[in-house]
């Protein structure tokens, strides 16, 4: 099954006429630009995810946090450990409940979020679209994203 309309007369689509080839190479464009700006900070792109998330909400616990970034703990878990052994952040067990982990930001970690403004800086310089374009398409992304997540 392709990911565009389907038409029984035509043949399959070439992969360069999927959507899901279209987002797909998008996300690794994606992540090849952000690659050598995080390699500045010693983030890869998940770790670099994981710390705009508590950039933004400080504290969280593991669950919320794999629910965000539509990760599961094993996947989580060896990321935050690096994370936690590079000085950025800190996991303790919730005292009321034991089986939680929270996530807090060091004050190494805190101050990383000035050097990572620029990032975003580079990022929009390079796509080179105006908001309101960034927008609409992120918009149209999230609705197809929230779709296939039903």
């Amino acid at each position: 099954m392709t990911d565009t309309p389907s038409n029984s007369d035509r043949a399959p689509p070439d992969v360069t006429g999927m959507l899901c080839f279209s987002i797909y190479s998008a996300g690794h464009a994606f992540t090849q630009l952000y690659r050598p700006l995080l390699d500045k900070l010693g983030l890869t792109y998940p770790q670099y995810l994981v710390m705009v998330t508590l950039w933004n909400r400080d504290g969280q616990n593991v669950k919320e946090l794999g629910g965000t970034l539509f990760l599961d703990s094993s996947t989580l878990t060896p990321l935050l450990k690096r994370l936690d052994a590079a000085g950025l952040i800190t996991r303790t067990r919730n005292p009321k409940d034991e089986r939680e982990v929270l996530l807090h930001l060091t004050e190494e970690g805190r101050a990383l979020s000035n050097q990572a403004t620029a990032i975003m800086r580079c990022v929009e310089e390079a796509l080179g679209l105006d908001a309101e374009t960034v927008s609409s398409i992120k918009a149209s992304i999230d609705k197809i994203n929230n779709r296939l997540r039903g």
